[in-house]
């Protein structure tokens, strides 16, 4: 039934936005624009002036403006249209010569052969009839009445879109509380919200594109004429314009100032400097300027840019096409407080709204180890190895343990193993360094202390150290208490302190110590007991407290553990730490940030 629901719900909405586009068209124009102006007015607000008088005065520098880049393009297209004839010519030359070099040699043959036929003697055949062609004479009213009704449509759009955004912007506010009343109490916080995201993110978004635009079009305008093209500033004014029009808009604008290029010279070589130029600034603004104007606090992905262009074009025509993407952005921001728009929101923006721990949840069920390097590279790059353990990690295997099917166990702890087995090699290295790694007969614990005895030996380095200055990290046997074990001592290592790892009543082998050990030892961890029974933790905990009498002793505190353990587990223990990074402040303060 719901689907039934969803699907006549997006029929009406597609019909609408179709059939009304005559009546919705001006009116999301003047919105767009209001949104694009607003920081403008906000600006003038600031030297003193009321609001009518901000709106008047913005809306008057702009008017202003464009008539000013309209006046000089005007003359521009007129002094083109008188040169198109001698343009026009060139460019079917250089077809004529293009057709002739890439035309097949046996196609060429043909006309060759024909030519030495003999032309026949048939009358019927040799004499036609000319064709007769009747032009009735245009009077000057039809044509005064052609110009007009050319003129009078755009201009009345115009005219209609300036008339209606007046009014958005003196009646904003208006407006805003229509639309509060609109949600209702119960979500006027979240509406509030978003219609002050929309205000400030987009409306900025929009102003820096419309800025960065114009610039663009006045750089290539400036190169287009110290490389000797007429008109530079009309083509310079038409980048601008097409730049607006995500993706196409570019390729089509690059592609007209080669034509017109190869129009204006016999050659080839001014429109290939054109061509070449154009691509250079096209590729310096998309790839540096834009990532540092734009930032990521609002955008789309690259994807859904092209999909909104797409769609909008088709609904809207070329309108659709320059409107796409700021109404699809506008879509996306209402989508983080409407809670319809949601689905929209999550597939179109530029990042999906999931947390790092999350997005290691859904990597590490699919076995994408690569995926789950490269975060945690980027993560680490900025923070260190504890705070990827207490924010990505752990959080991450918590989720994914909950959430395992079939064989999706034995994936789980390959993946992490080989995750961690890198961050312990060091988070730097190499894709090549890696192994696959069977999970078959060990735990990822078993495995991650096993391969550090294989580096350094039995007590996992020299016995040769100073005195207090080992940290020991123990564990009762089982899958996740030895990974945890295990964990401390990466986030020790990676921090430059001693760590080292023992496994309690694991066998006989372990229990045996190198003589006067117990006096390295600076501090003791025990992984909190997450699978073990607790009165054999307990046992083994006053074993430990035996054997290391003057060692403080302390563990962490899983996040999913329960309350009711907690008061048990403090009694045999002198500390009770939260996080991988307490305990770094612990044994190391200075080092946790």
């Amino acid at each position: 039934m719901m689907n039934v629901n969803f699907a006549v719900t997006a029929a009406c909405v597609l019909g609408l936005l179709y059939f009304g586009r005559e009546v919705l068209q001006p009116v999301v124009a003047a919105l767009v624009l209001s949104l694009a102006i607003a920081p403008l007015i906000r600006t003038a607000g600031r030297f003193g002036l009321s609001r009518m008088s901000a709106t008047f005065g913005a809306l008057g520098l702009v008017v202003v403006v464009f008539a000013a880049a309209f006046s000089v393009l005007g003359a521009n297209v007129l002094a083109l249209t008188s040169e198109l004839p001698r343009y026009s010519a060139e460019i079917r030359a250089k077809s004529k010569s293009l057709q002739e070099m890439t035309q097949h040699p046996l196609a060429r043959l043909a006309p060759q052969l024909l030519e030495g036929t003999p032309a026949t003697t048939n009358h019927e055949t040799s004499v036609r009839p000319l064709p007769v062609e009747i032009h009735e004479r245009a009077s000057t009213s039809d044509a005064i009445a052609k110009a007009i009704g050319v003129v009078s449509g755009p201009l009345g759009e115009a005219f209609l879109v300036l008339v209606l955004l007046v009014f958005i912007l003196l009646d904003r506010e208006n407006l805003r509380d229509r639309v509060l009343r609109l949600v209702g109490q119960r979500e006027v916080s979240r509406a509030i919200k978003g219609l002050e995201d929309a205000a400030e993110g987009v409306s900025r978004f929009f102003f820096a594109q419309l800025v960065l635009n114009v610039m663009f079009g006045v750089v290539i305008g400036i190169a287009l004429w110290l490389i000797g093209i007429p008109h530079a500033a009309l083509w310079g004014a038409i980048c601008a314009a097409l730049r607006f029009v995500p993706y196409i808009g570019a390729l089509i604008a690059g592609a007209a100032i080669a034509l017109f290029a190869a129009a204006v010279e016999p050659g080839w070589m001014l429109a290939a400097y054109a061509l070449v130029l154009f691509l250079i600034l096209e590729l310096l603004v998309a790839h540096v300027v834009e990532p540092r104007v734009y930032g990521h606090s609002v955008g789309m992905s690259a994807l859904a840019v092209i999909v909104s262009a797409l769609f909008w074009g088709a609904i809207w025509g070329p309108l659709g096409l320059l409107l796409s993407t700021p109404l699809t952005l506008c879509i996306v921001v209402a989508g983080r407080y409407i809670k319809g728009l949601e689905p929209i929101s999550i597939l179109l923006a530029e990042a999906p709204d999931t947390n790092d721990a999350q997005r290691f949840h859904h990597r590490v069920l699919s076995g994408d180890a690569d995926a789950i390097l490269e975060d945690a590279r980027a993560f680490l790059r900025k923070s260190t190895l504890a705070r990827y353990c207490d924010k990505v990690l752990l959080p991450g295997m918590s989720l994914a343990s909950s959430d395992l099917l079939g064989s999706q166990e034995q994936r789980l702890r390959a993946t992490v193993a080989m995750v961690a087995d890198t961050l312990a090699a060091g988070h730097s290295s190499s894709r090549s360094r890696r192994r696959r790694i069977s999970m078959l007969n060990e735990s990822i614990g078993a495995h991650l202390r096993h391969r550090r005895e294989e580096r350094l030996g039995r007590w996992q380095g020299s016995l040769d150290v100073p005195a207090r200055s080992v940290i020991l990290s123990t564990a009762m046997p089982g899958v996740r208490e030895e990974f945890m074990s295990e964990l401390l001592v990466l986030v020790f290592r990676e921090a430059r302190l001693d760590a080292r790892s023992f496994v309690l009543k694991q066998d006989e082998s372990n229990a045996d110590s190198a003589p006067d050990a117990g006096q390295l030892i600076s501090t003791a961890f025990i992984a909190y007991p997450v699978e073990s029974e607790l009165p054999a933790w307990t046992a083994a905990v006053t074993e430990l407290r035996a054997a290391l009498p003057d060692v403080p002793l302390a563990t962490i505190r899983p996040h999913d553990s329960m309350a009711e353990e907690l008061s048990q587990v403090a009694k045999h223990v002198d500390l009770v730490l939260q996080s991988c990074e307490e305990a770094l402040a612990f044994v190391a303060p200075g080092r946790s940030g």
